[in-house]
C-alpha cells in the first residue's frame, strides 16, 4: 500500500514539474550549457536593417565577465557567443538569438496594436496569477521587438511563453512553446494574445 502511494505521489510530482516552465528553462539552460542549442543570431541597426546572421548547432550565450567593473557588480554588456568551437563577441546593436524552429511572424502583425480590454479585475491577485503562469503554464503571448529607436524588426508567438532574466544586461530570455529566444538591447512589448483579438 505504502508502495503504491509512494508511486501515485511521484508520478503526480513528474507529471506536474513536466508541466512546469521553470523546469523546463532550467533544462533549456542545462542543454545550452553541456551541448549547446541550434540557433539562428542576428544583429540589427537602428532602422532594423539586418545587419548579420550566424547559423549554428552548438550555441552558448553567456556574458563577458572579462568586461565587468569589478566581480560584484557583473555589469558587462559585451555578449560572449560560443558556436561550435569558433567564438564571437557583441555589444552594442540590436540582436536576436532565436533557437531553431522558432518562426518571426512579422508579417502577421505587423500593423500598429490599439487594444481595449474593460475586462474588471483585482490588479494585485492579476498579477499574483500572471506570475504563477509565468513560472508553470506560461500564457498566450504575442512579442513586439523593435529596434533601439522602435523600428519594427520581428514578432513571435505561441501558446506557452514565459519570460526569464538573464545575466547579460539590457537583454531577456523568453521560452516559446519549449523553444528560447534570447532578446538583446531590443525595445519589445509582449501581449496576451487574448488582448489582440
Amino acid at each position: 500500500m505504502k508502495k503504491k502511494r509512494l508511486m501515485a505521489v511521484m508520478v503526480f510530482w513528474v507529471i506536474f514539474l513536466s508541466g512546469c516552465q521553470d523546469i523546463k528553462m532550467w533544462f533549456k539552460d542545462f542543454e545550452e550549457s553541456f551541448k549547446g542549442l541550434e540557433m539562428v543570431i542576428q544583429t540589427y541597426d537602428e532602422q532594423s536593417q539586418l545587419i548579420d546572421q550566424i547559423t549554428g548547432k552548438s550555441i552558448l550565450i553567456e556574458r563577458d565577465s572579462t568586461f565587468d567593473t569589478d566581480a560584484e557588480t557583473k555589469d558587462s554588456s559585451v555578449i560572449q557567443i560560443t558556436i561550435g568551437t569558433k567564438e564571437m563577441h557583441h555589444v552594442g546593436s540590436s540582436m536576436i538569438i532565436a533557437e531553431k524552429g522558432l518562426e518571426n511572424i512579422f508579417d502577421d502583425y505587423a500593423q500598429t496594436v490599439d487594444a481595449q480590454t474593460i475586462q474588471r479585475g483585482v490588479p494585485v491577485i492579476n498579477s499574483l496569477v500572471n506570475d504563477f503562469k509565468n513560472s508553470f503554464v506560461g500564457k498566450e503571448k504575442v512579442v513586439l521587438i523593435r529596434s533601439q529607436n522602435g523600428t519594427p524588426l520581428a514578432t513571435y508567438g505561441g501558446n506557452n511563453v514565459s519570460l526569464y532574466k538573464t545575466d547579460v544586461p539590457k537583454s531577456t530570455g523568453l521560452l516559446i512553446d519549449g523553444q528560447y529566444l534570447f532578446v538583446y538591447r531590443c525595445d519589445y512589448t509582449i501581449y496576451d494574445l487574448a488582448l489582440l483579438e
